[in-house]
């Protein structure tokens, strides 16, 4: 029997907790660099997303020729207030060659990991290098990966949190000084950009909000500073003032989709950006006389050969992130090919009858039809149809196939 890899939420969260937050998620960005850098090769496109009054359900699909991966995930800003999570998601690869599923993941931790790896490849490209302190605007489910992804990236030592949620704000807190950052609790938006270097805002509420203001980033932010936008990411949800954007360089994941999306919905169809690939690959720069290429979680960029240009400590950049299928399918593939195999469950996912063309035989041999709806054979044949009936059981709750033979090394890394 063939059987599908199957990592659920608790097997997760053994994993990241094994590895330590921080360290996956440095070597995260160094995976994303690695495909953002073939970013050419992959097939890709904006993600599918159904909108109501509620919320948004979106499939976030990519591929390469080897391996095909999507992701369910729906954003939801209320469900707080009833109980529920605001993001939940799970995510499938694929063996492009059969079209076979050869691993299923929760994703919903796995998000907020792939969110903080992209925020923190980029920063390491657009952040001044010798940036300490993060002002956080929205202290929810992703604040504390938030602050990991830019000290696995950038060293940042210092948080500054504000949330208009006092419990919000409490909980990273209390979260962050666990984790060693030094941490302000701040009174406002404004007295939590004062003295930053990176600012990154993260709220949920789906609206054209102006969270971060012009005023804020010129004035009382450090000079230079990186704002990683990372709320905005759906059509009428907005963070920040319009005035940044124009007066800042502009960095987003994949323009046809940010357009729609992020800050850029609030920008003219011709307003110049450039996509972090492009970065990443070599072909555009960054923040100029910052290096172009990550060498490892942590470590400082190794400048392209001949380049010598000053750090630009003055101008802002903008990381205008919506989140792209492309981070997903990269975490995906990176969890396969990190977790051990104890952590794993396995499904009977594949319908895998004797003669491929005979889908009916699988019915049959459960004893589930014995002619015009009737029950199947007596006796005998009738405790063959109930065993049957148990395979067929087992094979649902996934409870049969565990150590036979699964398909998830076509999914793994080459």
């Amino acid at each position: 029997m063939t059987t599908v890899p199957f990592l659920d939420v608790a097997a997760t969260a053994r994993w990241v907790a094994r590895r330590g937050p921080e360290a996956v998620i440095g070597r995260l960005i160094d995976a994303l660099a690695a495909d953002f850098a073939r970013w050419p090769e992959l097939d890709k496109r904006p993600r599918v997303a159904t909108h109501s009054r509620d919320g948004v359900i979106e499939l976030m699909p990519a591929s390469d020729d080897v391996t095909y991966g999507f992701k369910f995930v729906n954003g939801h800003p209320r469900n707080p207030a009833r109980g529920f999570q605001t993001v939940t998601a799970f995510g499938v690869l694929a063996d492009v060659h059969t079209g076979y599923p050869t691993f299923l993941a929760e994703m919903t931790l796995l998000t907020a990991l792939r969110t903080a790896a992209t925020s923190g490849l980029a920063a390491r490209l657009l952040a001044r290098p010798d940036s300490r302190t993060l002002a956080l605007i929205g202290t929810g489910s992703q604040s504390e990966f938030q602050a990991l992804g830019m000290r696995a990236a950038l060293g940042i030592t210092h948080l500054r949190a504000w949330d208009t949620d006092p419990a919000a704000r409490a909980k990273l807190v209390r979260h962050a000084r666990e984790l060693g950052f030094e941490v302000h609790e701040a009174t406002s938006a404004a007295d939590a950009v004062t003295g930053a270097d990176v600012v990154t805002t993260c709220t949920a509420d789906k609206t054209n909000a102006t969270v971060l203001t012009h005023e804020m980033v010129t004035t009382l932010a450090h000079p230079g500073a990186h704002v990683n936008a990372i709320g905005g990411d759906c059509p009428g949800k907005t963070e920040l003032d319009p005035r940044i954007l124009a007066g800042a360089d502009v960095f987003v994941e994949y323009e046809p989709q940010t357009r729609i999306e992020g800050e850029l919905q609030q920008m003219p169809a011709d307003f110049p950006v450039t996509e972090l690939w492009e970065v990443v690959a070599g072909r555009k720069p960054g923040r100029r006389g910052v290096g172009r290429t990550p060498r490892g979680a942590g470590t400082p960029f190794e400048r392209g050969v001949g380049e010598r240009a000053a750090l630009d400590a003055t101008t802002v950049t903008v990381f205008d992130s919506v989140g792209f299928a492309v981070e997903d399918w990269a975490m995906l593939r990176f969890v396969l090919d990190d977790v051990p195999p104890e952590l794993l469950q396995h499904l009977d996912l594949i319908a895998e009858p004797a003669d491929p063309k005979d889908l009916f035989s699988l019915v049959r041999d459960a004893g589930a039809v014995g002619g015009r709806g009737h029950p199947g054979p007596a006796g005998a044949g009738r405790q063959n149809a109930v065993a049957g009936e148990r395979r067929a059981l087992d094979r649902l709750m996934g409870l049969s196939g565990r150590g036979h033979g699964t398909l998830a090394g076509t999914a793994r890394r080459g």
